[in-house]
């Protein structure tokens, strides 16, 4: 069976390298790994361009809540992630709305913070360690377990359980980690959509097609 690193490395050699996330702030990070919570990024632009002017954590933190759902309300969901955002925003209070201070923290501790923050889950508080406080961690999401279901993976239940079995197989380095992620990204709406592309595919050659229909 491929390996992990192997499996970066195909990937990496296809696509190069991505250098995410889209993102022109830190801040506009964070707020899009909440709005892209059960959609697809271009939902999530849609919403952007409503929030053009008023990006900024003071900005939103003034904001009426209805305003703000409103304003988001392309990426699905929208009172919900009002809230989640009011909530985010009020954490990052605690921190000056300062990367750089938060940034000084432990991860374990980031982590936790993150977690116990209404309507943040691990891929969430993963996205936001790894791609706007610089933390060496490994982002896991349905593409990942597809991608390595596919071939030939037994992928563990729980996200940390998976997280840390792929993240023991690569280095521990901020750019591989956040790569990672991004790659297996591209290649699941390039090849490994639902129902896969697989002419082309990097990893036609080593993958056992598990749970993939006869094509």
């Amino acid at each position: 069976m491929i390996g992990v690193r192997e499996v970066y490395g195909k990937l990496l050699n296809e696509l190069g390298y991505q250098e995410w996330w889209p993102a022109e702030t830190d801040f506009e990070m964070m707020i899009g790994a909440i709005l892209t919570q059960n959609t697809n990024w271009k939902n999530v632009e849609k919403a952007f361009v409503n929030l053009e002017g008023v990006m900024e954590p003071e900005k939103i933190q003034d904001m009426e809540l209805e305003e703000l759902a409103q304003r988001i309300r392309p990426s699905g969901f929208f009172n919900q992630k009002a809230i989640k955002i009011k909530a985010f925003v009020a954490w990052f209070e605690e921190y000056d709305f300062n990367v750089d201070e938060v940034e000084k923290q432990p991860m374990e501790r980031l982590r936790a913070e993150l977690l116990a923050i209404n309507g943040i889950g691990p891929e969430t508080a993963d996205c936001m360690l790894a791609y706007a406080f610089d933390k060496p961690i490994l982002v896991i999401d349905a593409y990942t377990r597809r991608v390595f279901g596919r071939v030939g993976y037994e992928v563990p239940k729980k996200y940390d359980d998976f997280r840390q079995m792929l993240e023991a197989q690569i280095p521990n380095e901020l750019q591989v980690l956040q790569e990672f992620h991004a790659l297996v990204v591209m290649h699941c709406k390039n090849h490994c959509l639902k129902t896969p592309i697989c002419q082309g595919c990097p990893l036609e050659n080593d993958c056992l097609k598990i749970g993939v229909a006869s094509i």
